[in-house]
């Protein structure tokens, strides 16, 4: 949904409800965030050109940028990670506008008063012409009933709803909504673009930290870039940290050492639930099934560190060992028990080893689906033919009345052949020239594949 709006300066709206709710938009004019305020609070960009990274948004063609210009925005769901700049470009679309901005965070206000807020804002719409820019934060905590709320509002254009999320609103966000906004994505911010937002905030002696004759060494905003996983407001408050230290010292230049001194280890961002969880497990298995022995390694340790389940990632090793590998070597399965076992009888950090040890192990396998394609192709057929009869060779026979029924007539035991193949046909008729398992010329699959030409001629079905 879009709205047409009015710029900033237009008449002054009527007391209501919304006189005693903040108004961002105003603190953006007044320019300020008071002096004890966080320093990631205080550098909060105020316009699209503060703002760095998001170029296909904020950009000179961006689509925010035209949107302002045009004079219409939409309803938007900025989806990204923490630290990402939701809450800003949320802000700065507000202060571009006259419409009243209205925030809420999802985590500690119920519908009901969102839900007042907008009887409000249809109020002063249909009174004045005056719209309002909802924000809410967290939005995915709203169940998809309670997201509906919000829809009549939307459709009859009282609101221009901005949510924001960090988890992928196809899966928390319901389908009538979604139709109705835009969703904007932010990919975590650079280490480039975060190593110039500390190095302006190093440089401003009115809203950061220029006048407190600190400086740091090039290596120490490096550093803090290159850990801060893309988290602007992370970057920032490492940075506040170690010159605040500084400051107690008397001054003078932040070193590499003293960073090392004052950061320990910072924890990885990793949802056990969310899209960081199913991107990394992706690319672990993905590495695996390209046969890149170090990428898989890399994810492997990432999310043990982060603190994935250590069982989880070893039962997903047993799957690959089934599905990317089979009987291309048939050693990859027992690899991959076998460090689920050990990971259970030593725990970590000693039995991680052995997790990295099948990784390894899988990567460097000669890879081959065959065997999870064979599986599919036989469930295709089940489905497609239902439950066929059992040839009546390979029919149990145990009573008299069965035998002269006919089962088990033309059963020929493999062992007392010579070359151990009875050469029926174990297929029901319907799927009699059906060739499910397929060998790749790799591994052993290569000799499999010989052999299994020889079986099937046997039964007179040529490859």
């Amino acid at each position: 949904m879009w709205m047409g709006i009015a710029r900033r300066g237009t008449s002054v709206m009527a007391a209501s409800l919304f006189d005693d709710l903040p108004d961002p938009a105003a603190a953006f004019d007044e320019a300020a965030a008071p002096a004890e305020a966080p320093l990631a609070e205080r550098m909060r960009p105020r316009s699209l050109d503060e703002v760095v990274g998001h170029e296909t948004l904020v950009g000179e063609d961006g689509v925010l940028r035209r949107s302002i210009a045009a004079d219409r925005v939409p309803s938007l769901i900025f989806w990204g990670p923490p630290g990402c700049g939701k809450t800003t470009l949320a802000r700065i679309l507000a202060a571009a506008t006259s419409c009243r901005f209205v925030p809420f965070s999802a985590v500690t206000s119920g519908i009901k008063e969102v839900r007042v807020v907008m009887e409000e804002a249809g109020r002063l719409r249909r009174a004045q012409g005056v719209g309002t820019l909802l924000f809410v934060d967290e939005i995915h905590r709203f169940n998809r009933a309670q997201q509906d709320a919000f829809l009549p509002y939307m459709e009859s254009g009282e609101i221009v709803l901005v949510g924001a999320t960090t988890e992928n609103p196809a899966f928390e966000l319901n389908a009538a909504l979604l139709s109705r906004c835009r969703v904007a994505i932010l990919e975590g911010i650079s280490a480039a673009e975060i190593e110039k937002l500390l190095r302006r905030a190093l440089a401003d002696s009115e809203r950061g930290l220029g006048a407190g004759g600190v400086t740091c060494e090039a290596e120490v905003v490096e550093a803090i870039a290159a850990a801060a996983s893309g988290d602007a407001r992370r970057a920032l408050n490492q940075l506040e940290l170690v010159v605040e230290d500084a400051q107690r010292r008397g001054g003078g230049e932040v070193s590499i050492d003293d960073l090392g001194r004052l950061l320990q280890r910072q924890p990885l961002r990793y949802d056990k639930r969310g899209e960081q969880h199913f991107d990394q497990i992706s690319a672990f298995h993905k590495s695996l099934r390209d046969s890149d022995p170090d990428a898989a390694v890399y994810w492997l340790t990432r999310m043990l560190d982060a603190g994935e389940d250590p069982l989880y990632l070893a039962r997903r090793m047993v799957r690959v060992a089934s599905e990317d590998i089979g009987l291309a070597d048939p050693q990859a399965l027992p690899q991959a028990l076998a460090a689920w076992d050990a990971f259970q009888r030593l725990g970590s950090p000693e039995g991680e080893l052995a997790l990295v040890q099948a990784a390894l192990y899988l990567a460097l396998a000669p890879s081959s689906d065959a065997t999870y394609l064979a599986a599919k192709a036989a469930q295709a057929a089940v489905a497609e033919h239902g439950a066929l009869p059992v040839p009546m060779a390979l029919r149990n026979a145990p009573t008299d009345l069965q035998r002269r029924a006919g089962y088990g007539q033309g059963y020929v035991h493999a062992h007392d052949q010579p070359d151990g193949v009875g050469g029926m046909q174990c297929l029901p008729d319907a799927l009699r020239d059906e060739k499910f398992y397929q060998p790749k010329p790799r591994g052993n699959e290569s000799d499999l594949a010989i052999h299994l030409e020889r079986l099937r001629k046997r039964r007179g079905r040529d490859s």
